[in-house]
């Protein structure tokens, strides 16, 4: 077999960084420097390739030392990534790729050769049905190209499949099926599950797999090399979110691996980190897949395309800060993450709060939380913002399951609005065992001087166009202790001679209306009346004679959660 060349240029690491991991949590970084032999490979030419033409490649299926393997060129499938960028299919072998059945998951950038030396592309694609020695390989010419998004399956026709089957062993209806790109999902790291809410949000199920959080000496810059390990960093800390494959080529302080997208968002700024491979894992159903430690972050990632990823050798990126502290009885602990992958915002915000809430509970408890968060950033005009709220959560089966939605909810909103940045998430959680709650149960307003008590839709309140309403909503505990809690509404002007409702609840069950926002400014004016769960709410509303009206009052927070609802009807003279 040729031993694929190399060139002599050295890389510089300027500010590769360096961290400790106690117990799943990484100590600050310190900046390091190290030297990186790359191989500033030249492209072979995709129309210079012939059938039964022997490659040889690099890969890591142990450690951070790539092995070789060798292979064939099977053909060429015109525009089969995408127009004007061609598939190479090859069968492939080694020891490894023949003891788990074939290519696998982690692979994606391994770099292929020809005799010569010269680079003919990188590993990236694997037959549809499961795993096989028969590999979609993207041009390395073409890797600098920035395209339009690859078809998710790479159609072949009859006769392409008879030679897939002939040179791999599978049937030609099992090659019939296509090429896929290899398995490479964002694993995470100090969470242990998710909770079934996560399947309504748009976050916190795009990590689909178990990982290991940045270590301090599984590996270093000088181990990313050809053919070695590649990790993408979306996050580091308590929450790390990476994909692992491999590189392809490094020249210069550049390094350009994977062969296919990893979340393709074209330009971005996520970590580059070296990893050290555990082993490859077989799986006769989905393929094989390696298991890696990630090393500390060495560089940014700056480039997610069609072809593959490109990164830059020196300082990490800086990205939104996420803390949290939970409390419950004498236990507490405090954890951290940072999120360099502004995409990843809410999902590494949501994992931060589960994983702490799990460390601190042990197990899936009733109870109360009482949360309180604060949200830093910048307006699109680079105006500073501040959102400091809080909340109390009560659930008598699982406390986690309705506390923890809303910090991560508003993340994802606000990450959605053009020009916002996100500079620091901070969380705190008091956890409690008590699980009572208040509920409504009736009412009362003030007729002059005297309180008129309220039973139903029927009791009819009479007040006047500008005065101010006030009433006084009853509401009971599970101890059967009762409490009037006092609030005021302003009847509008504008109201007068219509007919409306009132309606006193408690905060439970009043949705705070911040999914309809578009811009950063009617968020936080719609933050400024954000509703408690522990709150009395009086609403009213009415129309008449083509007008309409809307008016909402909280009262002062209560001990407990407030519940249930009661409706009158209002008339303004």
């Amino acid at each position: 077999m040729a031993t694929p060349t190399r060139g002599t240029r050295s890389l510089l690491a300027l500010a590769a960084l360096s961290a400790t991991a106690i117990a799943g949590i990484v100590s600050a970084p310190t900046p390091a420097q190290s030297v990186v032999a790359g191989d500033c490979a030249q492209p072979f030419p995709v129309a210079d390739l012939v059938a039964d033409q022997a490659v040889n490649g690099l890969t890591v299926s142990r450690g951070t030392t790539p092995d070789a393997f060798t292979g064939t060129v099977l053909g060429v499938l015109k525009d089969g990534i995408n127009p004007g960028v061609d598939m190479i299919m090859m069968r492939l072998t080694n020891p490894e790729i023949d003891r788990v059945g074939g290519i696998w998951s982690g692979m994606s950038g391994s770099p292929v050769y020809a005799e010569d030396g010269r680079l003919i592309g990188a590993v990236a694609y694997g037959l549809s049905f499961g795993p096989s020695t028969v590999a979609g390989v993207t041009p390395f010419e073409a890797m600098d190209d920035y395209l339009a998004p690859a078809p998710p399956v790479v159609e072949i026709g009859p006769g392409v499949a008879r030679t897939i089957a002939r040179e791999s062993g599978v049937t030609a209806a099992q090659a019939s099926e296509g090429f896929t790109q290899l398995r490479m999902p964002l694993a995470v790291a100090g969470a242990g599950k998710k909770l079934d809410g996560g399947k309504n949000r748009p976050y916190a199920k795009r990590a689909t797999a178990s990982g290991g959080s940045v270590g301090a000496a599984v590996a270093g810059p000088e181990d990313i090399v050809a053919g070695g390990n590649l990790s993408l960093t979306a996050s580091t800390g308590d929450i790390t979110l990476a994909g692992t494959g491999t590189a392809t080529s490094v020249c210069d302080d550049k390094v350009v691996g994977f062969g296919h997208p990893a979340t393709f968002r074209g330009r971005i700024q996520a970590g580059m980190n070296p990893a050290d491979a555990i082993y490859v894992q077989e799986d006769p159903v989905f393929g094989p897949y390696k298991v890696a430690n990630i090393g500390p972050t060495v560089g940014t990632i700056t480039d997610d395309h069609l072809t593959g990823i490109t990164g830059t050798f020196g300082a990490a990126p800086t990205g939104m800060d996420v803390s949290s502290t939970v409390t419950y009885g004498s236990r507490s602990r405090s954890g951290a993450s940072e999120v360099l992958l502004e995409d990843y915002q809410p999902d590494v915000v949501f994992y931060q709060l589960l994983a702490n809430h799990d460390t601190v509970l042990d197990g899936r408890i009733p109870g109360t939380a009482e949360n309180t968060w604060v949200i830093e950033g910048h307006k699109p005009d680079g105006t500073p913002f501040t959102i400091d709220l809080g909340n109390r959560y009560t659930d008598s089966d699982v406390v986690l399951y309705s506390s923890i939605w809303d910090i991560p909810d508003m993340v994802w909103l606000l990450g959605r609005m053009d020009g916002v940045t996100l500079d620091s998430v901070s969380a705190t959680s008091d956890v409690t065992d008590d699980t009572g709650t208040w509920k409504v149960k009736s009412a009362e307003y003030k007729k002059g001087s005297t309180w008129v008590p309220l039973k139903g839709l029927r009791s009819r309140i009479q007040v006047k166009a500008g005065s101010t309403l006030k009433v006084r909503v009853l509401i009971k505990n599970g101890a059967g202790v009762t409490v009037k809690v006092p609030t005021t509404v302003a009847i509008p002007k504008s109201a007068k001679n219509t007919r409306g409702h009132l309606h006193v609840s408690g905060g439970a069950g009043i949705g705070n209306r911040l999914w309809g926002t578009r811009n950063i400014d009617q968020f936080l004016k719609r933050v400024d009346s954000y509703i408690r769960n522990d709150q009395v709410v009086a609403y009213i509303h009415g129309s008449g004679r083509g007008k309409f009206y809307e008016r909402t009052e909280a009262s002062a927070p209560a001990d407990q959660v407030i519940q249930g609802q009661k409706t009158f009807t209002l008339i303004v003279k």
